[in-house]
């Protein structure tokens, strides 16, 4: 799939648009675009970015989740982008059983796979996970089937908490805009 050009506001136009890790590391987020982008355009550490997230996305696919959504100013009109953020969907238990971080830790050298509040750092004025410390990349964990329903801490235009797929489906200035989800 060929990405379609950034909107005037520096996204990409809303929608889901399905690509595999080969095919994002071609793709006009990592290589900029053709006879626009700018001079200042990171490819170098955009590829490094997208090796990083394809080892985390690798281990999601190991215990058999396949809805991976890759965001953040990655998939922005960004020159250097801080990071890539995203979501994956896994079922509720799978989760809170503690299974899916020790299936996930097992295989990670750097057993990152962690989302409590006591394994977060201050990076530069911001509370950090340790797989974005050790790879730049944050994916959060979204149970469709999750009786409490519970928000993000992310909010929309009028303050609402939104669930990972609202929130990383808007800029951070609340342009709605699209979202990589990741195949197999």
């Amino acid at each position: 799939m060929t990405l379609p050009d950034f909107t005037p506001d520096g996204v990409l136009p809303v929608g889901d648009y399905p690509l595999t890790i080969p095919q994002l590391r071609v793709s006009m987020l990592v290589t900029g675009r053709p006879g626009v982008t700018s001079p200042t355009w990171n490819a170098t550490w955009r590829e490094e970015l997208v090796v990083n997230a394809a080892q985390l996305v690798d281990e999601l696919f190991q215990v058999g989740i396949t809805k991976i959504f890759l965001d953040g100013s990655f998939v922005e009109n960004k020159d250097a982008p801080g990071d890539v953020d995203g979501y994956f969907e896994c079922p509720f238990q799978f989760r809170m059983s503690g299974d899916l971080e020790n299936r996930l830790n097992a295989m990670n050298p750097r057993s990152a796979w962690t989302w409590s509040r006591a394994s977060r750092r201050d990076v530069a004025g911001k509370s950090r996970l340790p797989m974005w410390r050790h790879y730049r990349v944050e994916l959060y964990p979204h149970h469709p089937d999750d009786p409490r329903r519970g928000g993000t801490g992310i909010k929309d235009r009028f303050g609402n908490d939104l669930e990972f797929p609202a929130a990383f489906r808007q800029s951070r200035s609340f342009v709605p805009k699209g979202i990589v989800k990741i195949l197999p």
